[in-house]
């Protein structure tokens, strides 16, 4: 199976959370350079030939080199056993090929962070933000202390759920009053 062909299965099934996708991956890709050995070793000896290229077969070890939007940079390789069948443009294919298969966990790693990030809002920023919307007398936190005040109580403990968090918010004169 090659990765258009799996995510057309995930589409054809209705998976529809966050994922990396074939075309975030190609979207990744700001750069992409290839070179065999041979000029590999061409290009650091200045000119200067220190080895017979042919004669070794560096000639028949093609490399990919991809660069990311972020600059971080992930190779590949293909190598031909037969000078006979050398191709340089299967060479290209099969070392982007092995590149790319890099990047897939390394756009993982980074969605389940964010995933992770985004799920981790602490009580405390919740809190936070709660406390601002009672500063700027939203209908919502007005409706709170509306309901707190209504009951002859002085304060109140009320438990809430806000994106999936539970938390209890104490309610009391000082921090929420009937406006006028």
């Amino acid at each position: 199976m090659n990765d258009k062909t799996i995510e057309q299965e995930i589409q054809a099934k209705g998976l529809t959370a966050p994922r990396v996708t074939p075309g975030d991956l190609q979207a990744n890709i700001a750069a992409v350079h290839f070179f065999t050995a041979a000029n590999g070793i061409a290009g650091a000896c200045d000119g200067y030939k220190l080895l017979d290229t042919a004669n070794h077969g560096m000639h028949l070890l093609t490399f990919c080199v991809l660069v990311l939007r972020n600059g971080f940079t992930v190779t590949g390789e293909s190598a031909c056993a037969s000078p006979e069948n050398f191709d340089a443009e299967i060479g290209r294919k099969i070392a982007r090929q092995n590149a790319e298969q890099k990047i897939w966990p390394l756009m993982g790693y980074a969605l389940k962070q964010q995933l992770f990030q985004a799920a981790s809002l602490s009580d405390e920023q919740i809190c936070d933000d709660l406390n601002a919307e009672l500063d700027r007398g939203t209908v919502a936190a007005q409706a709170v202390a509306r309901h707190v005040l209504s009951m002859g109580a002085n304060q109140a403990s009320l438990p809430v759920e806000v994106d999936g968090h539970a938390l209890t918010v104490s309610v009391s004169p000082g921090e929420a009053s009937e406006q006028a």
